[in-house]
């Protein structure tokens, strides 16, 4: 997995990269109240606004960490928006893309730095 400083995670399964965020900002949003995803085959660029969470204390904005095409949605979220809390690095993930360019991964941080990141 790649890691974010906004927060995110990337998981790449094939040729997608499966994104939500992690245990640490789910901590920090508090209860998770609300999900609104993209819609699938939307074609997105870094740093665009692309899924909106309400949580008891505020919302937020997640932003496309990459350039890419949105391909799949985690339509659960949208029944259960709690999962977020629950299992945010699991079954918990917002969306799948396809990426323009897979070694924009590169830019990311891996664990061990995402960890140092947020000590």
């Amino acid at each position: 997995m790649k890691f974010t400083e906004e927060h995110e995670w990337l998981r790449v399964e094939g040729d997608l990269v499966v994104v939500g965020i992690t245990e640490h900002a789910a901590e920090q949003l508090g209860d998770v109240v609300f999900v609104e995803l993209p819609e699938p085959d939307t074609t997105v660029s870094k740093d665009d606004e692309i899924v909106v969470i309400e949580s008891v204390k505020a919302a937020s904005d997640i932003l496309a960490p990459v350039d890419g095409e949105i391909v799949e949605v985690n339509e659960a979220l949208t029944d259960n928006p709690g999962l977020v809390n629950e299992d945010p690095q699991g079954d918990a993930w917002f969306f799948k893309m396809k990426l323009e360019d897979m070694a924009s991964l590169d830019d990311f941080m891996d664990e061990a730095e995402y960890k140092d990141f947020i000590a």
